[in-house]
């Protein structure tokens, strides 16, 4: 089983990153590729500029990523209650390409953020709209104040319940 994970973070510290690495990690016997948003950088997505320079090659990249995945584990960061302007270029750039971007792949879909909401906001508008996209989304999970609930040297959830929530969605869903 081949499991894509990435964090909707261009941040070289992303915590959504930590947290689909972990999610990724509890998936028994599975070849896990972890994205770097960094890796797939390109020009603010304008029709105009799609018009000049046609469909982007690095999106057409993320897209035949996404598409070698059994799963995909997808966590999303929230900038100002919203996706962040690294996952939304990408994601615009690769729907001008395939509409189902998620190509109807099982979804893990998480969210952390340092507040005690978990992202929480970002995860509901990304539930509302991944499917029309192609997402299966299986679970979901929320993860409230990361500084306080993931241990940065074990690189793991520290906080036992949500440890456990977390798992159990894994093992019921997928």
């Amino acid at each position: 089983m081949k499991i894509v994970a990435f964090g909707g973070s261009n941040s070289k510290q992303s915590i959504n990153k930590r947290l689909a690495t972990y999610a990724s990690s509890l998936f028994e016997n599975a070849d896990v590729e972890v994205l770097d948003l960094n890796d797939f950088a390109m020009p603010v997505f304008s029709v105009d500029l799609e018009k000049e320079i046609g469909q982007h090659e690095v999106a057409q990249a993320f897209l035949n990523k996404l598409k070698g995945a059994d799963i995909l584990v997808v966590s999303m960061a929230e900038n100002n209650g919203n996706y962040s302007v690294a996952f939304k270029n990408v994601f615009d750039w690769s729907s001008r390409i395939e509409k189902d971007v998620f190509q109807h792949k099982p979804m893990l879909l998480l969210a952390t953020s340092p507040g005690g909401r978990g992202g929480a906001s970002v995860l509901g508008i990304a539930q509302n709209l991944f499917p029309r996209y192609g997402a299966e989304i299986k679970g979901s999970f929320s993860l409230p104040a990361f500084g306080s609930n993931f241990d940065l040297q074990e690189n793991k959830i520290s906080n036992p319940e949500l440890d456990q929530e977390l798992k159990d969605i894994i093992k019921s869903n997928f």
